[in-house]
């Protein structure tokens, strides 16, 4: 296999104006040694990690994907590496910086029941992309071979996402490929309301904007129900009729980019949400937000009532979310407290049964914040996770 166009692209790549972080797991990791040996890496490459691991590629994520190796599991993979590039060249323009992931599964010394797949995936500040490459098992490729082919993928996607020139390059990986082994691309452009919010140029967007007045948007929202609404449900719209009537106010649901304990949302992730959020509820109000913490929401909504169910509620009051320090935990419910925000509780069942405020062992701190909804007005059992 001649090296020439893999060559040639790194070198225009580290010629660029681009800089990029890339994280590789389960096959690839040749692209990352490609591009540190050839000249110019420092000009392009920030960071170059392989979480192999599942606890590393959790760590890498801030979340347990669903699937090691997936579509999915590489688009928040280039995510993270986005916002670690972010956090290591803060004076870079964002519009310059590019984060790629990619996750394979590729022979090895044991047979596998799966595909021989590759999915890689880049990120920028106004897009996401995604390649996936299914190999066939019967190709007796042995696994250094199969290794070649996922770097070249990694190392085309990126180049195209540097605006290079990648066609050479494209050319010498169709060569190596067989009949019916498919490359699938996908690729969601951002809203220019989406980027601002990546970029931390606003506070919140709302959806639908269109729909939306210019007087509603000026009033800030006074009632906020935070979620992944991964998919939303009746339970959902129950709790939100629920606290308008209790508390006499609109409800706005708010569906934040980063979790603190979940890979952040890429672009098709968003799309895919608002667009299930839309067909739910046209009606809905929802914020769109780059808000993992409760302590972030309430700077953002000062003196708002957050709605949460009593698995939420015990998550605020767990120093393992503050680092496993009572002190920072209990910094975080005096910040949420000085911005005159609370708490509206719903409670839950957890093992066939009901789980209310009073069952909860919270902080005094964060006890006086919350007003509970007690079991005879509210007690569905329903949730997102199990729907999925």
């Amino acid at each position: 296999m001649s090296q020439t166009p893999w060559t040639e692209l790194i070198e225009r790549i580290h010629a660029s104006d681009y800089q990029l972080v890339i994280a590789v797991t389960g096959g690839g990791s040749k692209a990352i040694s490609q591009l540190l040996e050839v000249a110019g890496a420092s000009r392009t490459v920030l960071e170059a990690v392989v979480p192999y691991a599942s606890s590393s590629l959790e760590a890498w994520l801030g979340g347990t994907p669903d699937q090691s190796c997936s579509e999915p599991t590489a688009r928040a993979m280039a995510m993270a590496a986005w916002m670690r590039g972010r956090h290591l060249a803060p004076d870079l323009d964002p519009q310059n910086l590019v984060g790629v992931g990619a996750t394979a599964s590729l022979a090895s010394h044991r047979p596998k029941r799966g595909e021989h797949r590759v999915h890689v995936a880049v990120q920028t500040a106004t897009q996401t992309v995604s390649c996936s490459l299914q190999l066939r098992k019967d190709s007796r490729r042995d696994r250094e071979q199969e290794q070649w082919l996922a770097a070249m993928l990694i190392l085309l996607v990126t180049g195209e996402a540097c605006q290079e020139d990648t066609a050479l390059a494209c050319e010498a990986m169709n060569d190596q490929l067989l009949k019916k082994e498919p490359l699938t691309t996908r690729t969601q452009q951002a809203e220019a309301d989406w980027v601002d919010l990546l970029l931390g140029k606003q506070k919140y967007s709302v959806v639908p904007r269109q729909q939306a007045k210019e007087k509603d948007l000026a009033v800030e929202p006074q009632v906020i129900f935070p979620g992944a609404f991964n998919p939303p449900h009746a339970g959902h719209r129950r709790m939100a009729q629920m606290a308008a009537a209790k508390l006499g106010q609109p409800v706005a649901f708010e569906l934040s980019i980063t979790n603190v304990d979940k890979p952040p949302l890429d672009y098709v992730q968003l799309h895919e949400r608002i667009e299930a959020f839309q067909r739910w509820d046209p009606t809905a109000k929802l914020l769109l937000t780059d808000a993992p913490t409760f302590c972030s929401k309430a700077a953002r909504f000062p003196g708002c009532t957050f709605i949460v169910g009593a698995d939420t509620i015990v998550r605020i009051a767990d120093p393992r979310y503050y680092h496993h320090s009572l002190a920072a935990r209990d910094a975080a419910i005096e910040t949420i407290a000085n911005h005159g925000c609370r708490f509206l509780v719903f409670g839950r069942h957890r093992e066939g049964v009901f789980q209310s405020l009073a069952d909860l062992n919270l902080p005094a701190a964060l006890q006086t914040l919350c007003e509970e909804v007690v079991q005879s007005e509210f007690s569905e059992d329903i949730s997102s996770t199990r729907l999925r």
